[in-house]
């Protein structure tokens, strides 16, 4: 056994737990465990938005726009080395909104047990 996989987890179990927590309703307790400090995030084909603090604010910010949580789902995941993959089913009302129901794709590169980018591919305007 290499000393790396006795001193920090392999990308597919960090995921698998990321995963859990994001399920669990616990995102905000997950981001600050499971990203590093220079993480970069993005949306499609936005600009980036890099450092922890800067995506800190935009979660407490999505969290806090939503009215309810109907469902979340995770439908597959995979890893490929260093970058994982989750295909997610999300059913929720947002506060002021309607019900709506979105479908996302959330790509992760990991490094030193910590996402360092994450990027969410999704259909606009659903």
């Amino acid at each position: 056994m290499s000393t790396a996989s006795k001193s920090q987890p392999d990308v597919a179990t960090l995921d698998r737990e990321l995963n859990k927590a994001i399920l669990a309703g616990d995102i905000l307790n997950a981001f600050e465990k499971f990203y590093a400090t220079d993480v970069v995030m993005q949306e499609n084909d936005l600009e980036p938005f890099v450092g922890k603090d800067v995506n800190r604010k935009r979660e407490q910010d999505f969290v806090n726009s939503v009215e309810q949580l109907h469902g979340a789902k995770l439908l597959g995941e995979a890893v490929n080395g260093d970058l994982s993959y989750s295909e997610w089913d999300y059913d929720v009302t947002f506060k002021g909104g309607k019900r709506t129901k979105l479908q996302q794709v959330a790509a992760r590169r990991w490094k030193g047990g910590q996402v360092v980018r994450e990027r969410f591919y999704y259909k606009g305007g659903q």
